[in-house]
């Protein structure tokens, strides 16, 4: 994964990667994960043959897990899970408590989300997607659920900095207009799982018509980032808060954000300008 100039050189954050991973992997694969994301400080006192008991799985399949992560064996995997647990707050384990401390731990999850995606985004798909973004004649952004307005909003966003955008909130607009979409277009869809059929299908009429689809998404696997041609993956941590985890928003968000300001460096002039314009149309209808 390419870093860029200005980042320091640190190493990629394992547990964000296995959690990104852990809908594709195998039924043994998975149980050994979910031991390792549900309690990471637990499998730095174990032994393999402690882990691989506990999972119902062999030692061979604990030491090819690590492997598969690009480690040296289960060393390796336990020395990584204590630089990394060494940093994380009881808080993020998000007991009961009083308001102002699931306050504190509910914003320390959406701070260490961000901080995840800055470690583990592949910076080289982030590339090619500004890109594309800034060649394109039209942006369609989609997404349904949670994922919905962060779409709407981005489709502003780039209309303020004189970009042809839209982000209709309905399913069925959204695959109408991304079947209007020319090669010259880019669909940019937005999902948390990467496995919600409205948006799969919607991205599907966006290539069907011949356009440039990028999707930010939490897991590295999906139907979804089968499909595009350039997937960021920004994910975070489920928590006990919500369903599904809602500081992945904020990550995605964030790269998001990074998109819209690498866009409007593309074309400073024409930014500026839509900008004023937009300056002027919002100060009427403010006292």
């Amino acid at each position: 994964m390419a870093i860029p100039a200005g980042l320091p050189e640190e190493r990629e954050l394992l547990l964000p990667k296995i959690r990104a991973l852990a809908p594709s992997l195998s039924r043994t694969a998975r149980s050994i994960a979910g031991v390792l994301l549900e309690d990471p400080s637990r499998v730095i006192r174990m032994t393999v043959s402690d882990l691989a008991s506990l999972t119902g799985t062999s030692v061979g399949s604990v030491v090819r897990f690590a492997q598969d992560l690009g480690l040296r064996g289960f060393q390796d995997l336990k020395l990584r899970l204590a630089a990394e647990t060494s940093s994380l707050s009881t808080p993020h384990q998000h007991h009961a408590g009083s308001p102002s401390a699931t306050c504190v731990a509910v914003l320390r999850a959406c701070a260490e989300a961000i901080t995840d995606a800055s470690a583990n985004l592949d910076y080289t798909a982030f590339e090619r997607a500004a890109e594309s973004l800034n060649a394109a004649r039209h942006v369609l952004f989609v997404g349904v659920g949670t994922s919905a307005p962060l779409a709407q909003d981005m489709a502003y966003r780039f209309k303020t900095i004189g970009r042809h955008a839209e982000g209709p909130g309905d399913a069925l607009l959204q695959h109408v207009a991304a079947r209007l979409l020319r090669p010259e277009d880019v669909c940019v869809s937005i999902s948390h799982t990467g496995q919600t059929r409205e948006t799969l299908s919607v991205v599907s009429a966006a290539k069907a018509s011949g356009a440039t689809t990028i999707a930010v998404t939490s897991y590295l696997r999906s139907p979804l980032t089968a499909l595009v041609d350039i997937a960021i993956v920004a994910g975070s941590a489920e928590t006990a808060f919500q369903i599904e985890a809602m500081a992945s928003r904020f990550a995605h968000l964030a790269v998001l954000d990074g998109l819209h300001a690498v866009t409007a460096a593309g074309d400073p002039e024409r930014a500026r300008y839509a900008t004023q314009l937009t300056l002027e149309s919002m100060s009427e209808h403010r006292l």
